[in-house]
């Protein structure tokens, strides 16, 4: 069974970039909610019915390292 941190090492090892979430984004250490997000990457957490939709931290967190992906591919484009 494949682990998300197999993956990382694989993709490493063909030269791919990782772009997670990083702690510019004051949002994933809250104690404010329960939210998604990690150093991995932007989440949410959808219950187990999927019926939980993203809160506005969430998004926030998603357009955040968006960003980060967006910037980071442009300096590596120039």
């Amino acid at each position: 069974m494949q682990t998300h941190i197999d993956k990382v090492e694989r993709d490493i090892a063909f030269d791919m970039v990782i772009v997670g979430l990083d702690y510019g984004h004051a949002g994933q250490v809250t104690l404010d909610e329960i939210t998604g997000g990690s150093p991995y990457g932007a989440t949410t957490i959808a219950g187990g019915d999927g019926s939980r939709l993203p809160t506005a931290n969430e998004l926030q967190g998603a357009r955040y390292q968006g960003r980060k992906i967006a910037e980071t591919a442009n300096k590596l484009h120039n």
